[in-house]
């Protein structure tokens, strides 16, 4: 089976980018033999859109899943129409999920988790508020942390008590996610010690 992972790098041991639609790489795996291709991103720099164009492009090399940490709702709905499975919340090297996968440790999605344009800036922080590396001059970009996510907001930015809730709902449901990958990781390394 082809599987398609968003990653930071070329190679099975990089880890996985946690936007979708803006990953600089798709490493797209045969689970059989783990034998990959890595291609660029085609989209990775499109104003707009760069969620759908990148469910275009792992559509059109035959892959039955999707692995990545965020999908915004225009990628889930290409993938979903194209009968792609997809895998948010993960985290790791492209290796350790496309292993986790093989053993039946993930749990499809259906639905977005994150907003539109996540990964961006749009709506999140930087550009001109002051928040980013230009001093307030406009220069802040996208305000990604390492690892490609988007810091907390600020007390500059206000967000309504209700986007405050759903960003925190999403952040505890990633972490959960995070860390029963974890304690099931813990737990086999522990059956292999006995």
């Amino acid at each position: 089976m082809k599987i398609a992972v968003s990653s930071t790098g070329m190679t099975l041991d990089a880890p996985v980018d946690p936007r979708f639609g803006r990953c600089p790489y798709f490493l797209i795996v045969e689970t059989e033999d783990m034998k990959f291709d890595a291609f660029d991103n085609p989209g990775v720099a499109l104003g707009g859109g760069a969620g759908i164009q990148a469910a275009r492009f792992v559509a059109s090399k035959g892959i039955q899943a999707v692995i990545s940490g965020n999908f915004g709702p225009n990628a889930v709905q290409a993938l979903s129409a194209t009968g792609i499975e997809l895998y948010a919340g993960q985290a790791g090297t492209v290796r350790e999920v496309v292993e986790r996968y093989k053993v039946g440790s993930l749990t499809a999605s259906t639905n977005a988790n994150v907003p539109p344009h996540y990964g961006t800036g749009i709506g999140r922080g930087g550009g001109g508020r002051g928040m980013g590396m230009g001093g307030g001059r406009g220069m802040g970009g996208d305000m990604r942390m390492p690892g490609g996510d988007v810091p907390p907001r600020t007390e500059d930015f206000e967000a309504s008590e209700d986007e405050k809730l759903r960003d925190l709902k999403e952040q505890a449901s990633r972490l959960g996610k995070q860390m029963e990958e974890v304690l099931s990781r813990i737990k086999k390394l522990e059956k292999k010690k006995s």
